[in-house]
Formats: C-alpha cells, structure tokens, sequence
C-alpha cells in the first residue's frame, strides 16, 4: 500500500498494559466511517497520525 501510514511510527500508538499490547490512542476519536475504513485497510492516511520523533521533543527540554 503506498502511502499508507505506518501505526507503529505515530506518537498516537502507545502500549496498553491491560490488554498487553500496543493500539491506538485516539482510535475511539474516530467517527463510525472512519472506523470502518480503518478496520477493512482502506484508510489510506489516518486523520490523527503524528510522526514520533523522540529527537524534536528532546531538543525542546
């Protein structure tokens, strides 16, 4: 899929420890179409995507 964002690289997708396991913060902020999409693999680019960068935030301190 080109273009798609990789969940793993977003500042959104943190480790659960109830469910043991890593998933998406703001994925209950999605609408019930957007949910969908993003369950069947159709959403090609996630509206709440934010690029983990642990350098800019670093360079803030």
């Amino acid at each position: 899929m080109d273009g798609f964002i990789n969940c793993e690289s977003c500042s959104n997708y943190i480790y659960d420890e109830l469910y043991d396991d890593y998933q998406c913060a703001v994925a209950m902020d999605m609408d019930e179409d957007e949910m969908a999409h993003f369950l069947q693999g159709t959403l090609r680019t996630c509206p709440y995507y934010q690029f983990n960068d642990e350098y800019v935030l670093a360079s803030k301190q």
